[in-house]
């Protein structure tokens, strides 16, 4: 069972900066395919990017049009990990964010594509 846990999240202005991090139980490549959403009180979970960890296709990302060139997720130095980079926040960005993996290919932004799912950790941004 592929154990994830997020971790990073916190308070920050508008304009602001904040990287999060998602640490799996197993090896990376145990997963093919790592993405993060987000869930704004009030509203449903969304997409916010994805990364393909692992096949032909290993690096590749995709973007929801809200976080595009804000947003980035790479692999940490972190044994295991992958954090995503936000940049220029606003308060739209505050939300509980989760990582979720799967092991299948293809980059996907629907939520029941993922099968293992971390706890969240929560992102305030202030005006």
């Amino acid at each position: 069972q592929v154990r994830l846990v997020e971790s990073g999240g916190g308070l920050v202005q508008a304009g602001g900066s904040l990287r999060l991090y998602c640490t799996v139980s197993e090896r990376l490549s145990s997963v093919d395919v790592l993405g993060w959403f987000r869930q704004a009180p009030g509203k449903g979970r969304e997409f916010v990017g994805a990364v393909s960890l692992t096949g032909l296709t290993a690096g590749s990302t995709d973007y929801s049009d809200s976080v595009r060139d804000r947003f980035t997720i790479a692999n940490d130095n972190v044994q295991n990990t992958v954090n995503l980079q936000m940049n220029s926040m606003n308060p739209d960005d505050t939300a509980n964010y989760f990582c979720a993996a799967k092991r299948t290919f293809g980059l996907d932004r629907s939520q029941g594509a993922y099968v293992y799912w971390g706890q969240g950790t929560q992102v305030t941004v202030s005006s």
